[in-house]
């Protein structure tokens, strides 16, 4: 059990090394390509598990992406599953952005690095596009869990509310749905 923990450890890590060094966008193109590694090709997980990976990753502290990392490396392959998705995620940007830090000032007016950037952009709003559709429909499942998610929507767009305290009411809600078809259902 333990050789298989650490193969698959090791798979992680070399899986989310390539991520961090080639996923542009931040965590959501990450969980794209988490998306179809694991989802799709693999099969080690079910959108519903990556989406509560998701959920719950955004709703801590920390970045999303390394939460989201850990969360799955733990599932798949234990501590040692959880540290290599972990290090993976995190050692390409950090020496990325130790080479951006010491290069900006030479390249930060640039016109061909700006323009690379403008189709970075450009390239990953659909990539990110894509899971968040993928995503929907596995979390998105009836006319309640749509409610909640407009309700969710609307707290976050026009009031104040914290995001942990909208993802606790939306918790409550599904709480209380649940119970009340519970009984419905025993009657």
């Amino acid at each position: 059990m333990m050789k298989q923990q650490t193969a698959r450890a090791l798979s992680i890590f070399k899986t989310f090394l390539k991520f961090g060094c080639f996923t542009f966008g931040g965590g959501w193109s990450i969980v794209a390509q988490m998306q179809k590694e694991y989802v799709e090709k693999e099969h080690w997980i079910t959108d519903e598990e990556l989406l509560d990976f998701t959920s719950v990753g955004r709703s801590t502290p920390g970045l999303m992406i390394g939460n989201v990392s850990i969360l799955f490396g733990y599932h798949a392959a234990g501590i040692p599953g959880a540290l290599a998705a972990l290090a993976g995620i995190t050692i390409p940007p950090v020496i990325i952005m130790l080479g951006v830090v010491v290069l900006y000032d030479m390249v930060k007016d640039n016109l061909y690095v700006s323009r690379a950037m403008i189709g970075v952009r450009a390239a990953v709003a659909p990539i990110i596009l894509s899971a968040l559709l993928k995503l929907l429909k596995s979390g998105l499942k009836d006319v309640f869990c749509y409610l909640v998610a407009i309700c969710a929507f609307c707290l976050c767009q026009f009031t104040t509310l914290n995001n942990v305290l909208i993802v606790l009411l939306g918790a409550a809600a599904g709480l209380i749905y649940q119970e009340v078809r519970s009984r419905r259902d025993l009657a």
